[in-house]
């Protein structure tokens, strides 16, 4: 394969790195941020709302995908929802709904619901080149590699944001819990403010570096013929907000596919940033529970998932509905 049969991306929007250290609220540590401040509880007239949702739904059948928040009065969900788009944006990039009562509806009802509630962090799109708006994330069984995501597998997944090689990363991803794991399974989340803080001050040669092009693995999500790998940078910064795509993992895919060997600088400069995003003391680690819906920031919140076992009972498996959401560009998975 050529080098330069690549998809470039956003090449043209690239502006003058972030060179200062950003010191707001976005900008956390494990010893400056409470886990439990990202977990919004639904109050009595939330409960409310979610039950009067659930009967609407049940009793007037519609496909999900059309279900939207402007069919349901709503207003105390809605209010959640704008605390957790504040925490979303200018706080932790992580915010938890605690919870939809799982055992009080059917499945698909609370789907639903999830659908509807996350179209107020921003607009769905799809999520796989076939169009997939609700995912299943779980154990298929497929071993993890080439063209096997690993949501689809119970390996370990290093810190990423999702869809770091593609054309529009989803902003945020939003994930309901059918079904927690037996054992592991744990979400570590990590700001990507305050892993460029340490990048500037401790590695800023490396961290330069990462502002300039690499090649990413596409994993087979694109049209037949065209190219397999994508050559877009790390971080960039927009003058207000970073914009980070993060997954070594397929940094390395990239390099391999393209049969060649990857830049010296560059592999110091991976390693400098797992490094600094791997240290404790700069993420925190949160299960996820049945009925709970997570909502995270995608391209300023790295997230983590632990390695996992599933119970024997396949109907309680590990299991959880995952959707992208972004406001620009069309819907479709390349945007």
């Amino acid at each position: 394969m050529s080098y330069l049969d690549t998809l470039d991306i956003a090449l043209a929007q690239i502006r003058p790195p972030l060179s200062h250290v950003v010191r707001d609220g976005r900008a956390w540590t494990r010893d400056t941020i409470d886990p439990q401040e990202c977990i919004l509880l639904l109050g009595e007239e939330a409960q409310k709302e979610v039950l009067a949702m659930a009967e609407e739904i049940h009793t007037n059948s519609l496909p999900v995908l059309l279900r939207h928040p402007d069919e349901f009065e709503m207003p105390a969900l809605r209010s959640v929802m704008t605390n957790a788009m504040t925490l979303l944006r200018e706080g932790g990039g992580v915010a938890v709904i605690d919870r939809l009562p799982m055992d009080d509806f059917a499945k698909d009802v609370a789907v639903a619901i999830f659908w509807v509630l996350g179209h107020l962090t921003a607009r769905p799109v799809a999520q796989k080149w076939d169009g997939t708006m609700l995912y299943d994330v779980t154990d298929t069984g497929a071993k993890y590699g080439y063209a096997v995501r690993g949501s689809y597998t119970s390996v370990e997944l290093g810190f990423h944001t999702d869809n770091a090689f593609g054309l529009a990363p989803p902003d945020y991803v939003g994930l309901l819990c059918h079904h927690p794991a037996k054992e592991g399974g744990l979400s570590r989340f990590c700001s990507l403010y305050s892993v460029h803080n340490r990048m500037l001050e401790q590695y800023p040669q490396e961290l330069s570096r990462l502002y300039e092009p690499v090649l990413w693995d596409r994993q087979a999500e694109h049209a037949k013929g065209a190219p397999k790998l994508a050559r877009a940078p790390i971080f960039q910064w927009d003058g207000n907000r970073l914009s980070v795509r993060a997954n070594a993992n397929l940094n390395e895919k990239g390099y391999r596919l393209a049969g060649i060997e990857m830049p010296s600088d560059l592999r110091a400069a991976l390693e400098a940033l797992n490094g600094v995003i791997s240290n404790e003391e700069l993420w925190f680690e949160l299960p996820i529970e049945r009925g709970q819906m997570q909502f995270l920031n995608n391209v300023e919140t790295a997230h983590y998932r632990s390695k996992f076992t599933d119970r024997d009972d396949a109907a309680r498996k590990r299991h959880l509905v995952r959707t992208w959401h972004r406001d620009w560009g069309q819907r479709t998975y390349d945007g």
